[in-house]
């Protein structure tokens, strides 16, 4: 078990490392150099709640050594009393603040404060997919608005009944990957459709994929590896109809992957969002190959985002949600799909500290 001390000195160590960012973001022949910049104010920033910790526990540890020194001179049996009291009081704030440390000190994702593209798709169950795969879409919505983070659609391929047969969409706020990168996978609804005249339960599926968006990477994406291509943007119904050519599609030629955008009115406008998506696109492929290479087990298997996973399934006729990664269920379907996911959000990054710390421990 890993002593209040170790830890103090463990992140003494980092407390030094934030001072020399401290004066290193402040040097001028670095401000003039952004890139550099911007890459030791974000590990400057990340040390912060570590940097907090650590002052908290010295202080703690130093006012514990001081209280027991008064507890053992003191002669009076009543005060001997108060400030044994007070000892045990440093000592449970120690071991909270020990707790703490060790979990702000587990390896973390650096693409944790990004922000992320999310992807919608209907899978097996035609139109009822895409009406659930509606649902979700408003399910994020709402979970983005209560965190105040923004979202902004990039592409939008809806059915004549108000499905969404496929979505894309960036999610802005810090935070937002930390989060919603749990929601990768299959999620799966039970209910009786509309159209189904016998009252049969239906079973359908929706994928749903979360990129970290990445603006420094050290690949390049070559115009000739780009096909692209230009396209009237619509909608169902008739609904966003563009009299110019201002959809962009474009296809990574050496991988294959496509991706489509015709949110926005200006060409221009869609090719840059367009970019940015393909961009991290390559990223998860790249990074993906790059640790299947170094066979790195060390990864949780719940931050996978394993796209065959069946994460969730929402039960219409039970009201019920269940997520099957940590066997937790909620009863409140409504509530679930108006944003209330925190329950199982919570309940996964727990299981991944936990894993973690098990895993950091043998």
């Amino acid at each position: 078990m890993t002593s209040a001390e170790d830890l103090l000195e463990k992140t003494l160590k980092i407390r030094h490392r934030s001072d020399e960012l401290s004066e290193q973001i402040a040097s001028p022949s670095v401000i003039a150099d952004n890139k550099t910049w911007r890459a030791l104010a974000k590990e400057h920033a990340s040390l912060q709640d570590i940097v907090e910790a650590s002052k908290k526990l010295e202080k703690a540890m130093k006012d514990k050594e001081s209280c027991q020194k008064e507890r053992d001179n003191e002669k009076d049996t009543e005060l001997k009393a108060m400030f044994e009291e007070e000892c045990l009081s440093l000592g449970k704030q120690i071991e909270s603040l020990c707790e703490e440390i060790k979990i702000l000190l587990l390896p973390k994702d650096e693409n944790d404060d990004a922000n992320i593209i999310m992807e919608i798709r209907a899978a097996a169950g035609g139109e009822e997919s895409a009406l659930f795969g509606a649902e979700l879409l408003r399910m994020y919505q709402h979970y983005a608005d209560a965190h105040r983070w923004k979202i902004e659609i990039s592409d939008l391929n809806e059915t004549e009944l108000g499905g969404v047969k496929e979505a894309t969409f960036f999610v802005k706020g810090k935070g937002a990957y930390a989060r919603l990168k749990f929601e990768a996978g299959v999620h799966r609804v039970q209910r009786v459709p509309e159209t189904e005249s016998q009252g049969r339960i239906h079973t359908s599926t929706a994928t749903v994929a979360v990129l970290p968006e990445v603006e420094d990477v050290d690949f390049e994406i070559l115009d000739s590896d780009l096909r692209v291509d230009t396209y009237r943007a619509s909608g169902a119904g008739g609904q966003h109809i563009n009299k110019t050519d201002s959809a962009i599609r474009l296809t990574h030629i050496p991988t294959g992957i496509v991706v489509t955008c015709q949110d926005e009115r200006s060409q221009i406008k869609n090719r840059e969002k367009a970019m940015r998506i393909l961009q991290s696109k390559l990223y998860e492929l790249y990074q993906g190959e790059k640790e299947k290479e170094m066979k790195d087990n060390r990864r949780s298997q719940v931050g996978t985002g394993d796209r065959s996973e069946r994460v969730r399934t929402y039960n219409y006729p039970q009201g019920r949600v269940t997520d099957h990664r940590v066997n937790v269920s909620s009863y409140d379907l409504e509530g679930v799909l108006n944003g209330g996911i925190d329950v199982f959000i919570d309940a996964l990054i727990l299981k991944d500290r936990t894993e973690k710390l098990e895993n950091g421990a043998n």
